[in-house]
């Protein structure tokens, strides 16, 4: 990525190849007749979610051309557990002990690659 010079470019051919085009053309192998009924009642949520998560992938890799590495990584890491806490208290899904083995795991790679 620091090799292109430019994050925005890079992250927008990248997710155009891997996740516009291949993902369009394997749906509509799959899914030709059902596919724009099944889409129509949430095109706009899609499109949202889709364009919020090429931004969030867009900054994490902007934010690595302008610094060190391991806090850019470390934070990034944050968002699995932030997950799993909305997915626990808005979702009621079970926070039972492999969550929390995980989650202790992920706190503990974030203080090591902070401290390394």
């Amino acid at each position: 990525m620091r090799l292109s010079g430019s994050a925005p470019g890079y992250t927008g051919w990248l997710m155009m190849v891997t996740e516009g085009i291949g993902t369009v053309v394997v749906a509509l192998a799959v899914r030709r007749r059902e596919l724009w009924p099944s889409v129509r009642p949430v095109w706009v949520r899609g499109l949202t979610g889709g364009a919020l998560s090429v931004l969030a992938y867009g900054l994490v890799l902007w934010a690595q051309t302008r610094g060190a590495l391991a806090p850019i990584a470390a934070l990034r890491e944050t968002s699995i557990v932030v997950g799993a806490i909305i997915g626990a208290l808005f979702f009621h899904e079970r926070f039972g002990r492999p969550r929390i083995v995980a989650t202790a795991v992920v706190v503990i790679g974030i203080a090591l690659l902070n401290l390394g």
